[in-house]
């Protein structure tokens, strides 16, 4: 059982400045409610140190598949270096806004020492304990902000060993986009397909013109796999969910040129390389000039 001598030293000031005085909260409290007081009080380390680990939004298992939803390698790290950014972003302004709560804590403590008035000392009294109350509160969320930019910077370096590269351009991640429109596209296909009898709904439709692929010949494949997966349960097996990806990037594969031909076809280049930055191309050209 965790006590206020095992506990970490923020854990226990944090504990102490919610619990104190519980006695003295409701003054003309009914009798039964000492015991629900006390038993607050007795319970408050153990609650206050559990809640450390929950001042995050998501989960890690959450941030990795229902978060980051991205079904290609570079599309993840992009989507992982926007968490890290926007954690980054959340942390610096928790961070300043602590140190600003840190001088106004001081300025209190300073007005405290100079002022007589005894009522007008406990009011600063009462103000200080509250402000150290949200610091703990504040401490806590920071402390999570700085486990999940750890956490997204590790699946960082995980992706970009799965991809094996040490570093990424612009290029690589404009040549990725094909094919994950494609497979993105087809697996919400799939999935509006189940529920209506093997049929792509329209939106996805829409997306199939858009991206140059025939509609007929999507649901073609749609219905097919459907199909295969029918005939694998008639015969006692379950087909898995890496069943669905290998399907799907071999649509990708199928259909990589599509996109590009719609593009040409409207008078577009679907890749500008003249465009792109931090790509080996223009670097070269560059120390030749």
């Amino acid at each position: 059982m965790i006590t206020g001598e095992t506990m970490p030293k923020d854990t226990q000031q944090e504990t102490h400045l919610v619990t104190q005085d519980l006695n003295i909260q409701l003054p003309m409290a009914k009798p039964e409610y000492k015991s629900m007081l006390s038993n607050i009080q007795e319970k408050a380390p153990a609650i206050a140190q559990a809640s450390s680990n929950f001042y995050k939004s998501h989960s890690q298992m959450m941030s990795v598949t229902l978060d980051v939803t991205a079904i290609t390698p570079i599309r993840s790290v992009k989507h992982s270096l926007a968490e890290i950014e926007k954690t980054k972003s959340a942390l610096q302004e928790g961070y300043f806004k602590m140190k600003k709560e840190e001088v106004k804590l001081k300025k209190l403590e300073r007005k405290l020492d100079e002022e007589a008035d005894d009522l007008e000392r406990e009011m600063l009294e009462i103000k200080i304990t509250e402000k150290q109350a949200q610091a703990a509160s504040s401490r806590g969320y920071v402390e999570g902000a700085v486990r999940k930019l750890n956490f997204f910077t590790n699946q960082y370096d995980n992706l970009m060993k799965k991809i094996g590269k040490e570093e990424l351009t612009e290029e690589d991640y404009e040549l990725e986009e094909i094919k994950y429109h494609i497979m993105t596209c087809m697996k919400q296909a799939l999935n509006s397909a189940r529920p209506r009898n093997g049929v792509i709904d329209e939106g996805n439709m829409i997306y199939l013109f858009d991206l140059g692929i025939n509609a007929a010949q999507a649901q073609l494949e749609v219905m097919s796999y459907l199909n295969w997966e029918n005939e694998i349960v008639k015969e006692g097996k379950a087909p898995e969910h890496h069943h669905t990806v290998q399907w799907l990037e071999a649509c990708a594969d199928k259909w990589a040129h599509c996109p590009g031909d719609f593009a040409n076809s409207r008078g577009f280049d679907i890749l500008d390389r003249t465009s792109l930055t931090n790509t080996p191309q223009i670097e070269d050209q560059t120390d030749g000039s």
